[in-house]
């Protein structure tokens, strides 16, 4: 990836890009973890039994709590773009009031490949996020009258593309209007064909450009797009009309060359082109799905509990735990001095906790641990001083 050129250029380009995008992100007022059995609860004990508090608590418009649930599934999306853009060479920008996922590329390269990194990061968030099939449309904003006010064509030439306007395709789509001697003819136009050829071609080489469909029927309401623009939309199935499923465009992006130069003192003028992912579309598709097929989420990524099965036995369940926190192994138990058994057991099952060691009396005097498969109930004593090996040994496996 080569560099994005001056900072504070990549900076006023990213920046603007964001403020004028249809807005597709909720700022995160506050997220609240729960623990095992206790909840903070707030209450108001001011003047007991006098008038009424005019105090009220309301979530700030614009903005949603976000549950424990609701959190692991934003973060597991959040990861996958993230991880993308870093794949891609991306330098982070932050802004503060805003949570977007953007992926912007500014300056002055040979035209074409730019474009085509963009849409393979398109293709490959979209795949690793598993929403099913999908589409990614290309065009250029208000064809007619780039073409006429701004290119330069004649308005019969500008007619003759608007005839195409109906049609979808790929390279064999581009090729036929390469073909056609009123466009062939023509200097802009070829120039432009040209490009998207070249756009093929570079998305050949990618692997993706089946996924891509040239699309002149496509439009974009944002004024500041120069050139080439696209949309992601995924595709319905049967299955998913029958279960109503909101579907749509999740993603979106093209080239702004101009944007920069508008905000820049100096006037200077940086070439961009850029994507922006629909995180709050994708993530309200996530879990509604979730909510239909009655999926279950992990709130916590606790791999071992601690648990015993007689009294007395605190100090030894925070010993072990201890030791496995030490070695990096993500453990919990519950905050009780004599709990049951059968509630650490139960409580296991219900958070999905993969794991379990047990120690009371006699594993005390034999110096062993029992290993407990929460799945299989299937249990195995292991010696005291072989249980971490043992146990990074069965998540390693997992």
């Amino acid at each position: 990836m080569p560099p994005f050129g001056f900072l504070h250029m990549r900076v006023w380009a990213s920046l603007f890009g964001q403020l004028l995008r249809s807005p597709r992100a909720v700022c995160i007022r506050e997220v609240h973890f729960h623990s095992q059995f206790a909840e903070a609860v707030l209450t108001s004990q001011l003047k007991p039994q006098q008038e009424k508090s005019n105090f009220i608590i309301k979530t700030p418009k614009g903005t949603r709590d976000i549950s424990p649930q609701q959190m692991v599934v934003r973060e597991k999306i959040l990861d996958m773009v993230v991880g993308c853009f870093k794949r891609h060479g991306a330098k982070r920008l932050d802004t503060p009031a805003f949570e977007l996922k953007d992926f912007d590329i500014a300056g002055q390269f040979d035209p074409m490949i730019p474009d085509a990194e963009c849409l393979k990061i398109m293709c490959e968030i979209l795949s690793g996020l598993q929403l099913g099939d999908f589409i990614i449309k290309i065009s250029w904003k208000d064809v007619r009258h780039e073409m006429v006010a701004k290119k330069g064509l004649a308005p019969e030439v500008a007619d003759r593309i608007g005839d195409y306007v109906q049609c979808h395709g790929g390279v064999s789509l581009i090729e036929q209007m390469f073909q056609d001697p009123r466009l062939s003819q023509n200097k802009q136009a070829l120039d432009g064909l040209g490009d998207l050829k070249l756009l093929f071609e570079y998305l050949t080489l990618f692997g993706i450009a089946e996924k891509i469909s040239f699309d002149l029927s496509l439009a974009r309401g944002l004024d500041y797009y120069t050139g080439v623009i696209y949309e992601a939309v995924l595709l319905q199935t049967p299955a998913q009309a029958q279960e109503s499923f909101n579907v749509g465009s999740v993603a979106a992006g093209g080239r702004y060359d101009k944007l920069v130069g508008m905000f820049d003192p100096k006037g200077h003028k940086v070439p961009c082109v850029g994507l922006s992912i629909g995180v709050e579309r994708i993530f309200s598709i996530v879990e509604q799905r979730m909510k239909t097929f009655g999926q279950k989420i992990r709130t916590t990524e606790t791999q071992v509990f601690v648990a015993t099965p007689q009294k007395n036995f605190l100090h030894e369940r925070l010993k072990l735990i201890a030791e496995l926190w030490d070695a990096g192994i993500k453990a919990e138990l519950l905050y009780k001095n004599n709990p049951k058994l059968l509630t650490q057991l139960h409580y296991c099952e219900d958070m999905g906790i993969p794991l379990v060691v047990i120690i009371g009396e006699q594993e005390m005097k034999e110096g062993i641990i029992k290993l407990r498969s929460v799945a299989s109930r299937e249990e195995v004593a292991i010696k005291r001083e072989n249980l971490v090996a043992e146990i990074q040994k069965r998540l390693s496996e997992s």
